[in-house]
């Protein structure tokens, strides 16, 4: 392999421990290879920095294994060091003897022959926005399965409300599950001052509904996924708070992205914090789309070329840009529900979802990078391009001396 960087160092990150190793020498010589072990405690992380300054090593490789390589990246950012974070899939060894200090030189020789491939590593503040929205994320799951237990729990219990409610988790659904964990008989009347708006039409399905079988377990559970489930809602709106305090410097980015149809402010808020505001990182539409996995993969082979299912990305993105891409397959005369619904025609509906979101990152990445608005083209921008196509070739055979005549 030929060598490119005179300097450099690969570690090995693991929970309690960081093997490194330096190449240091001239690009037409055979280089001193020097390695070192420490600890991960701030200490030993600060020793590790002093060594690597010791050694006038320039850039600096590490995996990203799980969350151990955080401390380390932190602690080595802002020392002048050129940081790369690798995948663990695309620089793995062959096969053979395998220990931390052949693993930690095989990471610095790849480095010292530019074989790594940096992975996107957002600046601090991005990282804290990433966090805080994958925690939301995390906190509304946890609540839909603690609703989803009192369901279970009141289907056990005989008791079919979800039959005639839409929402038990509505005002007049919450007055109703208070009521049965306090152990309140639930008679007509007193169901009147319960339920509000439509839900007083259906006042004697309602009452039947609620003669079922609840004792006091059924009722002990509900109180159990009850209090979580206002902990939780107290602990999302907590969490939500401080991210609209991380976005104030974003405000003008998620304004921008709240325009294309499908995106609210909630997914333009997460978008923002897996990408980060500046997309110049990615040298283009397709590496973004790439990176976030939907992007189509293609496998050559003799000369043939085969589609083939998309590749592993950032899932967090790909499931907020599929939630953002069905939304927009719901809007009324847009560009993106006429995308939709002409390619669920040829692939159907799961296929057509992905190939949305692709259409709807790389709309994202050009507003971004020129930080401009959505543009609504109207359901008919497609055919539009296609006739305009079509008015092209005529107008060129007719140059070129041709008769062209439509047929009917």
């Amino acid at each position: 392999m030929e060598a490119i960087i005179e300097r450099c160092a690969g570690l090995d990150v693991h929970q309690e421990s960081v093997v490194a190793c330096a190449i240091c020498g001239s690009l037409d010589r055979r280089p001193t290879i020097t390695v070192a072990a420490y600890g991960t405690t701030t200490a030993e992380l600060l020793a590790l920095v002093d060594w690597l300054e010791a050694l006038e090593i320039t850039h600096v490789a590490m995996e990203s294994t799980g969350v151990y390589w955080k401390p380390v990246w932190n602690l080595l950012e802002g020392h002048g060091f050129t940081l790369i974070l690798a995948n663990a899939q695309r620089i793995k060894n062959v096969p053979g003897r395998k220990t931390d200090m052949k693993d930690a030189e095989w990471i610095a020789r790849l480095l010292r022959s530019g074989l790594i491939e940096s992975s996107f590593v957002p600046p601090t503040d991005v990282r804290d926005l990433r966090d805080l929205t994958r925690y939301r994320k995390k906190l509304r799951q946890d609540a839909t399965s603690e609703k989803n237990r009192i369901h279970k729990v009141l289907q056990d219990a005989n008791i079919k409300l979800s039959s005639y409610m839409s929402d038990l988790f509505g005002v007049s659904g919450r007055a109703i599950l208070t009521s049965l964990i306090g152990g309140e008989v639930i008679t007509e009347t007193a169901l009147e001052l319960l339920v509000h708006g439509r839900l007083r039409s259906k006042l004697p399905s309602l009452v039947e509904a609620l003669n079922g079988r609840l004792r006091r377990h059924h009722r002990d559970m509900i109180r159990f996924s009850w209090d979580h489930l206002c902990f939780l809602e107290q602990q999302i709106v907590t969490v939500e708070r401080e991210i609209e305090s991380h976005l104030q410097a974003y405000r003008e980015k998620v304004d921008l992205l709240s325009t294309l149809p499908g995106v609210k402010p909630t997914a333009a808020a997460a978008i923002l914090a897996e990408i980060g505001p500046d997309v110049k990182q990615f040298p283009s539409a397709g590496q973004l789309a790439s990176w976030a996995g939907v992007s189509p993969g293609v496998y050559q082979s003799a000369g043939k070329v085969k589609r083939v299912r998309t590749l592993p990305g950032n899932a967090m993105l790909k499931a907020t840009l599929c939630e953002c891409a069905w939304a927009a397959s719901m809007s009324r005369d847009t560009r993106l529900s006429a995308c939709y619904w002409r390619l669920v025609k040829r692939m159907g509906k799961k296929k057509a979802l992905i190939a949305l979101a692709h259409t709807m990152l790389r709309i994202i990445y050009a507003m971004l990078r020129d930080n401009k608005s959505y543009e609504e083209f109207g359901p008919d921008f497609g055919t539009k391009k296609r006739l305009n196509h079509e008015d092209r070739m005529v107008k060129q055979l007719k140059a070129l001396g041709y008769t062209v005549s439509k047929v009917a």
